[in-house]
């Protein structure tokens, strides 16, 4: 007896599709797999997928699936003052589920973004993102909590990250450096999103690593978004996957470029010019530049030979408030990652390991502030002053018998300042940043070679 399962089963009110043929030993074969559902089972006009696929796909992953009556609802139909940005998918809108929405949905807000019909993605883009993050979990990549797809329209409604992306936190004109150590912490997260990505029993290769893809929640902690572009890595004996060429000029790994041949070095290239771009304050590409310095890659990587040109790379926002023992590490792991041969750069695995051991090192310039890193979920205050100031903050909070004239007398003697008064212009701490965010978003001066640049998502 043979079954027929339509995309019509899985995603209802979709376009329709005709039926797949599975026999019965096939389909029970299927169910007793737990294999990740490859996104190669995508093709153009939609593929087709058995039951079991829907089961350990997207039913066991707990996606909702809104209708657009909801999100016009929880968004106050698209509102403009809802507006978070737009991309080459289309604009994203800030969104809240109540209390009272459903069953299985807690009260949070959400961004919700919108396919635009007349723009430079589609259907695929859409349908990878529900498949992907329908069955990946990780802290480090943002959380699908689900879709739409009623009659020609396609939504996607993923967790809320009050930070936006890195570009426009790394980037902005009119505020206050991103701070050294948020910075780390920042590498870190998105590293370990790419080295859980890679380490999939079928890796998934991301191919468009950039900061504008990079979400932060309102501690920092960096989650991956946007995954129309996603593939599964090669199998078996294969060396790579041969695509079209996508992805975003000044990130795409230059072997990619020329051949087409995708594997998972693709992903770490493009991490090692996020990372020149952390170090040195300066978009990938920027035709507002000198000649010479408009790719940023071009122009940078032949000083990260030598530590000794650090001070020619790195941000002038930072004014020396770094740590220079871990922009170092920083720099030659950069280096690493944009080797022009892809064997020759490290794995993500490697590259997590390098970075944690960077946010270790705090020998950062007296006068600047303490940096506020959470770490997995516990927060650890690495204190950037030297350790006299250590053994006076430990004689005044730790004495509860010591009266208040006492300490007075001790902060005198020991020169203390309190440590939110220490202060550089460039650098400063996290709790102090969340107060200093203002409502300023710039527009993305690079382009893409793929026709993606989302703001938000």
């Amino acid at each position: 007896m043979a079954f027929k399962i339509t995309w019509k089963t899985l995603l209802p009110t979709c376009f329709q599709f005709k039926s797949l043929t599975l026999d019965s030993k096939s389909r029970v074969s299927k169910q007793n797999s737990d294999k990740r559902l490859s996104l190669s089972d995508i093709s153009d006009s939609g593929s087709l997928l058995s039951a079991s696929d829907l089961s350990n796909s997207l039913v066991g992953s707990n996606l909702h699936i809104f209708t657009l009556t909801e999100l016009k609802l929880i968004t106050n139909d698209f509102s403009s003052s809802n507006f978070l940005g737009e991309g080459g998918f289309g604009p994203v809108h800030k969104g809240f589920i109540d209390d009272k929405f459903g069953p299985g949905l807690r009260a949070q807000p959400v961004a919700v973004k919108l396919l635009d019909l007349d723009g430079t993605q589609g259907h695929r883009e859409w349908l990878t993102e529900v498949i992907l993050l329908g069955q990946l979990r990780h802290p480090h990549l943002v959380k699908l909590i689900g879709y739409c797809c009623e009659d020609e329209h396609r939504l996607l409604v993923y967790e809320y990250m009050a930070r936006g992306n890195l570009e426009n936190q790394l980037f902005r004109r009119y505020s206050t450096a991103l701070p050294w150590l948020t910075r780390i912490k920042i590498a870190v997260g998105a590293a370990k999103g790419l080295a859980f990505l890679h380490g999939e029993d079928q890796p998934v290769i991301y191919r468009d690593f950039k900061t504008s893809n990079i979400l932060l929640d309102s501690d920092y902690t960096a989650k991956l978004s946007d995954f129309g572009l996603a593939k599964d890595g090669p199998e078996g004996d294969d060396t790579h996957v041969s695509t079209r060429v996508m992805g975003t000029h000044g990130y795409a790994a230059p072997e990619y470029v020329m051949t087409g041949h995708l594997t998972t070095m693709n992903d770490i290239y493009g991490f090692g010019v996020v990372l020149l771009e952390l170090l040195t304050g300066k978009r990938a590409v920027d035709k507002n530049r000198p000649s010479r310095e408009q790719n940023l890659v071009e122009w940078a990587r032949p000083l990260l030979k030598d530590s000794r040109n650090l001070d020619r790379i790195m941000d002038s926002r930072l004014e020396g408030q770094y740590s220079t023992e871990g922009a170092k590490k920083v720099a030659e792991l950069a280096y690493q990652c944009l080797s022009h041969f892809p064997k020759s750069r490290p794995t993500m695995n490697n590259v997590v390991k390098i970075l944690e051991l960077t946010l270790q090192f705090n020998n950062i310039p007296v006068g600047s502030s303490v940096g506020v890193v959470s770490l997995e979920g516990q927060e650890k205050e690495v204190n950037l002053k030297t350790n006299e100031h250590d053994e006076n903050e430990a004689k005044l909070n730790g004495n509860g018998n010591q009266g208040h004239q006492e300490k007075e007398e001790v902060k005198k003697k020991k020169g203390y300042r309190h440590r939110h008064r220490i202060r550089s212009r460039a650098v400063y701490s996290d709790t102090a940043l969340y107060r200093t965010i203002k409502n300023k978003r710039e527009s993305p001066k690079n382009k893409d070679l793929s026709l993606r640049d989302a703001n938000y998502c």
